[in-house]
């Protein structure tokens, strides 16, 4: 018995020595496959921790520039066909334009020299066809509005244009004051 036992023994040691075998290389396997997912897990909160922080930046970015709009808008005046006598297809200033420009600037003069003026030049949109052209009569509006100011004193870098063309109208052109209403400049003063 002492032979039986002793393979039963050895027997035994085997199957437990492979069997512990077995679980070593569990172990390791294990292991390396919890380090790769906690490499790609890292990997991915730092990206989080990125994409977070960009969104913090551009947070704070738009908030700054909220409160730097906040309060700029000083006032407007519309200069529309009762004023300015746009003639359909053309951008020459009439002398009562002129008159209302000449109190605009002596305005702007006396209540703040750092001021900035966008001047926006609009159209009927059917002054010669194309919205490429309404476009062009609209900045040719703007633009004899911004040359007649910087006759009278306004500096060029304090006064910006822009062209809406046939795009924002006041009124719709079906009839003649509607036409009428949208051949308009209108002038923005910002702080």
């Amino acid at each position: 018995m002492n032979m039986r036992a002793s393979k039963v023994l050895i027997t035994g040691a085997m199957i437990l020595s492979v069997a512990s075998l077995g679980g070593c290389a569990t172990k390791k396997f294990v292991r390396q496959e919890v380090g790769v997912v906690s490499a790609r897990v890292g990997e991915h909160e730092t990206r989080i921790g990125s994409v977070e922080k960009t969104a913090q930046d551009a947070l704070a970015r738009a908030d700054a520039a909220g409160k730097l709009a906040e309060g700029k808008f000083v006032y407007s005046m519309v200069l529309s066909d009762d004023s300015m006598k746009f003639p359909p297809g053309q951008a020459t200033l009439s002398p009562e334009a002129q008159s209302r420009l000449d109190a605009f600037s002596d305005k702007l003069k006396t209540d703040n020299k750092n001021v900035y003026v966008e001047v926006q030049g609009h159209t009927a949109g059917n002054e010669g066809g194309s919205k490429q052209t309404a476009y062009s009569l609209g900045a040719k509006r703007a633009e004899a509005v911004r040359r007649y100011l910087n006759q009278k004193g306004v500096p060029l870098n304090r006064i910006g244009t822009i062209s809406y063309g046939a795009d924002a109208p006041v009124a719709p052109n079906t009839d003649k004051a509607g036409r009428e209403a949208n051949r308009r400049v209108v002038l923005i003063v910002l702080s």
